[in-house]
């Protein structure tokens, strides 16, 4: 079975490492680069022109992954890596029209407000209703009506309010990946710690699964999810395909991912969390993310509210550049706090699960 990780893994890696410049070839050969607002920090001016859409690479590749590991481990795809798999195609494709539209009507912000909410509510209600269908033989859907930490906890919301709650986690972790990609490799490293980090939680749900009965090592804290080496098995693709893209997309970066994989890392991140029934414990793991969308909220809030900024730019990271940080600094100290975040994570992961001995 694990196998099929370290197969996905591999192929991911390779996919993007080989594929990205290709990529950059095809983009740049057709002038599809990043266009720059002018109200960013002085320094990202350079940046103009740089091929965007760079997301296509590792969503193709991860998607290609999965494929390719179940082909050669005779395994069959399941429902829930189908959905999450949907679910990430489906957040980029609506990064993409917005990235397209931003390239081809030089418009710096892309897709309409309304147009861009209505495409990612249209993804995001169509994933949390499939999610609660096909039970298998246990009665598991790969959602939970039941909101969840380290695994399901509480009455059940019942299936109205579990969308509602769905798409609050997706519209929330989409835009917060995509207010991070401001600066090179940013997104994409933190992203990589936190596909790790899943890719464990996957492993670890399998081996403890309440369906493995009298082999468990814990009986009392056994894991009711449906299909949690699928889920690891995606978190090792995507891991794999963002260390290949983030070869490429580190400073100064050949590419950009652009909303394109802004919002598909989002949203199949927030995917992840709700299948593997960790919903609160992404907030915590995903810490950077949070940290920096409430940046922006509180900027916005302050200003409305007193007139006066907090930051002197926001996102947070570019309050540090202004500060005269440089840009590899910024990133690197970020993906610390990541790491931090990760490990947080993950100790409580297991803290809860060493609890029920």
């Amino acid at each position: 079975m694990m196998k099929q990780i370290l197969f996905a893994g591999v192929i991911g890696l390779f996919l993007t490492l080989i594929g990205t410049p290709l990529l950059i070839k095809l983009l740049a050969r057709k002038g599809y680069g990043q266009y720059i607002r002018d109200d960013g920090p002085r320094e990202h001016a350079s940046k103009r022109g740089t091929p965007t859409m760079g997301g296509i690479a590792f969503i193709l590749a991860t998607v290609a992954a999965y494929f390719l590991s179940k082909v050669i481990t005779g395994k069959p795809p399941t429902f829930t890596g189908l959905l999450v798999l949907g679910l990430m195609c489906g957040m980029g494709l609506v990064g993409f029209l917005d990235d397209y539209i931003k390239i081809v009507k030089r418009r710096s912000l892309g897709l309409r407000a309304k147009a861009k909410m209505a495409g990612q509510l249209i993804v995001g209600i169509a994933f949390a209703v499939l999610s609660l269908q096909f039970a298998d033989s246990r009665g598991n859907t790969p959602a939970s009506t039941k909101l969840s930490f380290i695994t399901d906890f509480g009455w059940t919301i019942g299936p109205v309010l579990f969308v509602v709650w769905a798409l609050f986690m997706i519209l929330a972790m989409s835009n917060g990946v995509n207010l991070t990609d401001g600066l090179d490799g940013l997104a994409t490293g933190a992203s990589v710690l936190v596909f790790g980090a899943y890719t464990f939680i996957g492993v670890w749900q399998w081996q403890e699964s309440c369906a493995n009965g009298e082999t468990l090592t814990n009986p009392n804290a056994c894991y009711e999810v449906r299909d949690p080496l699928d889920l690891a098995v995606i978190s090792a693709a995507l891991m794999g395909a963002c260390l290949g893209f983030l070869w490429w997309n580190t400073s100064p970066a050949k590419i950009f991912m652009g909303d394109t994989g802004s919002l598909a890392l989002g949203g199949v991140l927030t995917g992840l969390a709700i299948c593997s029934r960790t919903e609160l414990l992404v907030a915590i793991m995903g810490g950077l993310f949070v940290l920096i969308t409430m940046s922006v909220v509180i900027q916005v809030g302050s200003f409305r509210l007193t007139g006066k900024r907090v930051f002197r730019m926001a996102p947070l990271q570019h309050h540090f550049e202004l500060k005269g940080w440089s840009e590899v600094l910024v990133v690197v100290r970020f993906w610390i706090i990541q790491g931090i975040c990760v490990i947080v994570g993950l100790g409580l992961f297991y803290a809860g699960w060493a609890a029920e001995k």
